[in-house]
C-alpha cells in the first residue's frame, strides 16, 4: 500500500515534531508519496517563508521529500475519484476542504492511504484509509 503523506505530516517534520525514522518504523514496508497538491502547498510555504535563513531551511527540507518521495499525480483517474467524493459528501452536507479533497481522490487513485495530523477532513472521506498521528 501507498501511503500518501498530507503536508501537516511533513510540516510536523519541519517543526522536529516528528521523524522520517519515526515514520518508516511506524509503516515499516509500506511505500511513501506525495500528492501532487501536496507538493504544491509545501512550495507555497516555501514562497512565503519570511527570512532569507528560514526560507533556505525551509526549502532545502521540501525539495528532500519532493526528491526523495514519488509524486502522485492529479490526474483524471483522481478526477473522477474527486468528482464521486465531492458529489456524494455534498449530498450527506459534509464540507471537506478542497485541498484535503484533491489530495485524498490522488491517494485513492493509486489504493493508497493517507496519513495526516487533521482529525478533521479526512477520516471523514469515504473510503479513504487515514492514519492520524
Amino acid at each position: 500500500m501507498v501511503i500518501v503523506l498530507d503536508s501537516s505530516v511533513l510540516i510536523a517534520i519541519e517543526r522536529r515534531e516528528l521523524t522520517l525514522e519515526g515514520l518508516g518504523q511506524q509503516f515499516f514496508g509500506m511505500d511513501f508519496a506525495i500528492s501532487a497538491l501536496t507538493a504544491a502547498e509545501l512550495l507555497h510555504g516555501v514562497d512565503r517563508a519570511v527570512g532569507k535563513g528560514h526560507r533556505d531551511r525551509r526549502e532545502s527540507l521540501v525539495e528532500s521529500m519532493i526528491a526523495l518521495y514519488p509524486i502522485v499525480p492529479y490526474d483524471l483517474s483522481a478526477a473522477r475519484i474527486h468528482g464521486r467524493l465531492w458529489a456524494e459528501l455534498a449530498e450527506s452536507g459534509i464540507a471537506i476542504a478542497s485541498h484535503d479533497l484533491l489530495i485524498a481522490a490522488s491517494a485513492l487513485s493509486v489504493d493508497g492511504a493517507v496519513v495526516t495530523r487533521d482529525h478533521r477532513s479526512f477520516p471523514r472521506i469515504p473510503g479513504l484509509t487515514s492514519y492520524v498521528l
